[in-house]
Parts: structure tokens; C-alpha cells; sequence
């Protein structure tokens, strides 16, 4: 392994509860913050910062939040991009009717919009699982699809039928519409993705997530030690979803600019569901490496390739993205269902960098 914890010793409940227990842990997460927040944005290029980093933060921020209903309660749901719809059509409404008030706040308050309806659509969780409620949550998808495509008062009647992030500022700086910068985009997106990681984290090493993991792995045995199901199941509902809001306001106010309701339709469902297929179900750190994976390999595909001679077209893009996807979705099911985060640990359990035997 990397390091060791022999030596490491406890002498409090709050030490051994700790979310990093490890110096060295403590130490990785300062230079992974400190990468994200000063190197990226100082040295990294615009291409980069807004077609890389800013849709990267904003599925890996998506990700969690169904990772924490589908990994760590066990409840499968394939309704996110619609959930995702609904905070970002919250946020606009928001800043519709309440113009003065700080675009950010109307973000967070995006979140608690989609928690209501998300736990609306997980009210039948207590009665049914597994397939059936997949299918109830893809029935939430469709209604929603359909509810932001007829209904004009979502997107406030205009003829065009999407919505566009208008021009809101932070103490005098622009933080959307077009004359917001990236880096500034970059670090508002960053600063949410920072705060609620560290909330879900915080929640799933707690009474919560023992309660979450408990439902997930016997339902029946965590009700017979007196872990209420509905309540359980529902706040699981109402954060995830609350998580997915979150993600779908800063998707439309913060990257995309302006967005129509085919962006939150089924196709994003799945493809947050194969991020933490991937990454890794029930890990945190695995919702990072599944949105990484899928959303940098077309990237990776299409400008890599033409630099060594080997120039690819966009349908073979397409087609070889799938066909990674889809090998490694069987893959990981069949052989390692936590995913790349459970990869990672075991080549840190094999690799060792001190120089004597322990």
C-alpha cells in the first residue's frame, strides 16, 4: 500500500470516527484541493476549464447523488436526469421572480425542489423495489420530460421553448450569462461541488449512511433493529434528488448558458446510472473516477488519436464510446461490482513504495 496505518493510534471516538482517520489521507485531500483550486485554474487553459473541468465537477456532483440512493441504500432509480431538470427549471423560476436575490442562493434553493419532488416519486419505495421501482422512477422521468416540454410556464413562454441563464452577479462580478468568465464559473461550481462532497461524506460515515447501508444490504433485519424503512428511504430520496438539483441548476446556469427539456430526458438517467456503475457503487470517490471515465473518453478519443497520426470520426467516436462503456458496465456487474473505486484500493493494497517488509 502507499502508506500505512500501523503507528496511527486512536485515543478518542471522534479520532476513530473520523471521515479521515489517516494523516496521509488528510494530507492527499490538501493537495487535491490545492491541484483543483489554484493549479488548474491558474495554468490550465479555457478548453480546459469549460469544456472539461465544469461538466466534469457538475456529473461527478450528479453521481453522487444517485450513488447515494442506488449505492448506499440499494434503491435503484432512473429518473436523475429528470430530477436534474427540475432543480434547474426551480432555479429559473427562482431568478424569474426574484431577480435581486443572489444567483447562488437560488442554486442551493434549486436543490430543495427537487428533494420535495423526489420524495413525492419515492413514496412507493416502502411497497415496492428492485425492477418495479426502477419503472416507477422511470415514470417520474417521462412525466417530468413531458411536464418541462408542454407546459410554457416552466420556460415562461418563450417561443423557443428552452431556457437561458440571464446575466446574475457576485459582489459586482459576473457569475452567469456571457459575460462571466470560466475561471469564475470554474470556482462556483468547484465551491459546490467541495461543500456538498464533504456533506455527503459526512452522512455516509455517520448514524445516516449506517442506516442507508443497513436498508440496502437486508431491509428486512435493519427494520427488525428498529431502523424505520419509509423514513429512511425517503430522506434518501429527498438528498439524492436534492444533489441532482443542485447539479442541474449549475448544468444550465453555469455551463450550458441555455437549455432545452430534451437535455434532461432519459439519456442522461442512464448515463449518470453507468457513471457510478462504473466508478463504483456505494464509494465517493468512485462517482469522481465513473464521471471521469465517461465524460473525458470521448474527449480523450477524439483529440488524442489525430496527435500520433491516427485521425477518428466523430460516428467512430460515438461508436467506440459505447462500446467501451457498454464492455466495461458488463465487466465490473460480472467480475468487480465496486466498480474502479475497489480497483483502485486493491493497487494500493499491492503496491508498495517503503523499503522493508511489514
Amino acid at each position: 500500500m502507499l502508506y500505512r496505518e500501523a503507528g496511527q493510534f486512536k485515543t478518542t471516538y471522534a479520532a476513530d470516527m473520523a471521515v479521515f482517520p489517516l494523516v496521509q489521507d488528510r494530507l492527499g485531500i490538501v493537495v487535491v484541493l490545492l491541484i483543483a483550486g489554484v493549479v488548474i485554474p491558474m495554468f490550465g487553459g479555457s478548453f480546459l476549464i469549460e469544456a472539461v473541468m465544469i461538466p466534469f465537477m457538475i456529473f461527478s456532483l450528479a453521481a453522487i447523488g444517485l450513488n447515494l440512493l442506488t449505492g448506499y441504500t440499494g434503491l435503484l432509480s432512473l429518473g436523475t436526469g429528470a430530477f436534474m431538470g427540475v432543480g434547474a427549471y426551480a432555479c429559473y423560476k427562482l431568478t424569474t421572480y426574484f431577480p435581486n436575490v443572489n444567483i447562488l442562493i437560488w442554486i442551493f434553493t434549486a436543490g430543495f425542489f427537487s428533494a420535495a419532488v423526489g420524495v413525492l416519486f419515492g413514496l412507493p419505495s416502502l411497497r415496492i423495489k428492485g425492477f418495479y421501482l426502477a419503472v416507477a422512477t422511470l415514470a417520474a422521468q417521462f412525466f417530468l420530460s413531458w411536464l418541462f416540454l408542454r407546459q410554457p410556464w416552466f420556460y415562461n413562454y418563450n417561443t423557443s421553448g428552452a431556457i437561458e441563464a440571464p446575466t446574475r452577479t457576485f459582489f459586482n462580478i459576473p457569475v452567469t450569462g456571457a459575460t462571466s468568465t470560466g475561471v469564475t464559473r470554474y470556482y462556483v461550481v468547484f465551491g459546490f461541488v467541495v461543500l456538498l462532497t464533504w456533506i455527503a461524506s459526512n452522512l455516509v460515515h455517520g448514524r445516516i449512511g449506517r442506516s442507508w447501508m443497513a436498508v440496502r444490504d437486508m431491509d428486512l433485519a435493519a427494520e427488525l433493529m428498529g431502523i424505520r424503512l419509509l423514513p429512511t428511504k425517503l430522506l434518501a430520496f429527498a438528498i439524492s434528488s436534492f444533489y441532482c438539483g443542485v447539479a442541474g441548476a449549475l448544468m444550465v446556469f453555469i455551463w450550458y448558458g441555455s437549455a432545452e427539456p430534451l437535455v434532461f430526458d432519459v439519456d442522461l438517467s442512464f448515463f449518470i446510472l453507468f457513471m457510478i456503475i462504473i466508478g463504483g457503487l456505494g464509494s465517493l470517490v468512485g462517482s469522481f473516477m465513473g464521471a471521469a471515465l465517461i465524460f473525458i473518453l470521448p474527449i480523450v478519443l477524439r483529440y488524442i488519436p489525430p496527435h500520433f497520426g491516427l485521425p477518428i470520426l466523430p460516428k467512430t467516436v460515438d461508436h467506440l464510446q459505447y462500446m467501451i462503456i457498454g464492455a466495461l458496465i458488463v465487466l465490473f456487474l460480472i467480475i468487480e461490482p465496486a466498480g474502479l473505486a475497489r480497483l483502485w484500493q486493491i493497487g494500493k493494497q499491492k503496491l508498495r513504495v517503503w523499503p522493508f517488509p511489514y
